[in-house]
């Protein structure tokens, strides 16, 4: 079975093209390496982008989508599998089984609230999976400031920054991977 990569990211392009080319510049890199999409089964924002360019590269897609989306015609319907689930939970919790990997990029609440909830599961001991944070252009710095000030308020330890992974681009996202991968 290929490496699966769980992507979280947002249902919107956001405000700069910059986002949507990362995007598209990961999906290639996942097809190049033959890793197995997961994500959250939609074609609008940059879930569609990742999604589109996995595909355009000869990549296998796993698609997960709540029956709610995909009656308001939000499903990437392309995809080598579709997983249909009644709730979010249940789509989270198919993602997390089905990934040896999860990486965030940027997002809106949603991806925000599946990553964290991947993080708690790791430090929890649940999984012991790679989680990387694609801090595009300091995306992610108001949230890792925020991650420094739990630990420095004591509602963390002080090595949970172990939990996960910051890259800075695609390329060391993608080598982070590799190193998991085993390729």
């Amino acid at each position: 079975m290929a490496f699966s990569v769980c992507v979280y990211c947002g249902a919107r392009h956001g405000s700069s093209a910059m986002h949507d080319q990362a995007a598209a510049e990961f999906g290639m890199a996942m097809a190049v390496h033959r890793w197995r999409l997961v994500y959250g089964g939609g074609r609008v924002g940059l879930m569609g982008t990742v999604a589109r360019a996995v595909l355009a590269g000869g990549g296998e897609v796993l698609g997960v989508i709540p029956q709610g989306l995909l009656d308001r015609e939000l499903a990437m319907t392309e995809v080598n599998e579709l997983v249909v689930t009644q709730t979010l939970r249940q789509r989270k919790a198919i993602m997390d089984e089905r990934a040896d990997a999860f990486v965030a990029l940027p997002g809106g609440f949603g991806t925000l609230e599946e990553m964290v909830e991947t993080l708690t599961l790791r430090q929890l001991r649940y999984h012991n999976k790679p989680i990387i944070l694609l801090n595009l252009n300091g995306f992610y710095d108001p949230l890792l400031t925020f991650f420094d000030h739990i630990i420095t308020e004591g509602f963390a330890s002080s090595n949970a920054t172990e939990l996960y992974h910051v890259a800075d681009s695609v390329a060391a996202a993608v080598m982070l991977l590799e190193r998991y991968a085993g390729n």
